[in-house]
């Protein structure tokens, strides 16, 4: 079973090509919606996100504040690398058990569709790695528009995110996603093409 990694920062199209290599008939693991799962009310993963960023990520039931996470871990980079070192391993261990589901169902191609692909070490498990970039202004908008930000919340969380050389420098499968849809799609389909 080949393992392909879907990366790139915020903003940048990587939900639109994980859509369209959904479409092409190849399972794509949304790593973001795993790190949704690990986080459900009553995980262990809670107690430790609150020692960590303060009781007030967590709501008086339980459950996690998310808005409130999301301020105190995307504050800085050294909040993001702290978020990100406690989340990733429970992230992994869950994708490693829809790894092992897929492989015994014979599946031919995974798609992990994972914006920290290399910083979790996710990216040792791929045959390849394909980035998605975009230009810094375009990505703002969409992020503000999806998200509901406002322009400095934006700021900030471009900020934490890593540079385009920090993909350019670990892959050479990349795609453009401020171009058209046809056009990035059709880049897609050319990298896949060469991978399987």
């Amino acid at each position: 079973m080949k393992i392909i990694g879907l990366t790139g920062p915020t903003g940048s199209g990587k939900s639109t090509v994980a859509e369209f290599l959904e479409e092409q008939g190849l399972a794509v693991i949304d790593c973001d919606l795993v790190a949704r799962e690990v986080v459900e009310k009553g995980s262990p993963l809670l107690e430790i996100l609150s020692e960590a960023f303060g009781n007030e990520v967590l709501l008086s039931d339980g459950a996690l504040n998310r808005k409130e996470l999301a301020k105190r871990a995307f504050c800085d980079k050294g909040s993001t690398e702290l978020l990100n070192s406690i989340m990733l391993p429970f992230i992994a261990e869950r994708i490693n058990e829809q790894l092992a589901l897929y492989a015994d169902d014979g599946v031919e191609a995974v798609v992990l569709d994972a914006p920290t692909l290399f910083e979790s070490g996710l990216d040792s498990k791929c045959n390849a790695v394909i980035a998605v970039l975009c230009d810094r202004e375009i990505r703002k908008q969409r992020i503000i528009k999806r998200d509901g930000l406002t322009e400095s919340q934006a700021e900030t969380r471009l900020m934490a995110s890593k540079p385009d050389p920090f993909y350019k420098e670990r892959t050479r499968h990349i795609v453009f996603g401020d171009g058209t849809v046809e056009k990035t799609q059709a880049a897609v389909k050319k990298i896949i093409g060469e991978i399987l």
